[in-house]
């Protein structure tokens, strides 16, 4: 099986191709950090990765791409790259959460598992993406944009609590107990070659894969610019 994986949700543009068996596949990846112009990367890398791998575009079974959440650009460019490859090649699609890959990407660099790992975004404007996972990776809330002080209350109380990400110190300080909370890899993002991992034992959408934005854009059209129309 070959799956090729993309991610330009966050601040890093990425792509990576699993092939072999499903639980033991070898990877081939390229990672980039980058704030914006994913656009003008993704093709390229994949283009790269695919090389490297030693295969076409005729030799995949399948696309992975992070839905999100992340920037409103970065989503509907992996989204948008991830659906044009599969219609053009007649694939299956295979989605999964940017706070999803980050956490198992966390979990393997963390020497020992906590009970509870928070995978946190910084979002801006007061507000943090926060997903919680437990030990073995599973999901125990949703990604939600929340306040740093809302998302304290999704932790769950008691055991070894681990916060992960660019927002993770932003909610440890709104805590009423922040010594409470470990804050570890703070410049932690997505990885394509941890999806193109995962997606190996997941089963393809039924629906079709939508992004994940859980609010509005940032840009928005001017008001009172409009020309008046004439009838």
């Amino acid at each position: 099986m070959n799956v090729l994986a993309l991610d330009t949700t966050l601040g890093a543009c990425s792509a990576a191709v699993a092939r072999g068996e499903p639980d033991a596949p070898d990877t081939t990846g390229a990672f980039e950090l980058r704030e914006r112009e994913h656009a003008e990367a993704i093709i390229p890398m994949i283009e790269h990765v695919l090389t490297d791998a030693g295969i076409g575009y005729e030799d995949l079974d399948a696309i992975a791409v992070t839905t999100g959440p992340g920037s409103f650009t970065g989503v509907r460019v992996g989204i948008a790259t991830a659906r044009g490859l599969a219609l053009a090649l007649d694939l299956p699609l295979i989605g999964a959460t940017s706070l999803e890959v980050m956490a198992r990407k966390a979990l393997e660099k963390i020497n020992d598992a906590p009970d509870v790992l928070g995978v946190v975004v910084d979002a801006r404007r007061g507000q943090v993406y926060m997903a919680v996972f437990d030990g073995s990776g599973s999901t125990r809330s949703v990604p939600e944009a929340l306040t740093p002080e809302r998302a304290v209350t999704r932790l769950p109380e008691g055991g070894h609590t681990v916060l992960v990400g660019g927002g993770a110190e932003l909610v440890r300080q709104a805590s009423a107990d922040p010594k409470a909370l470990q804050v570890v890899l703070p410049d932690l993002q997505p990885d394509a070659q941890m999806l193109a991992r995962m997606a190996m034992t997941r089963t393809p959408e039924r629906e079709p894969l939508r992004p994940l934005y859980l609010r509005p854009p940032d840009a928005k059209p001017q008001s009172g610019k409009a020309i008046p129309r004439r009838d």
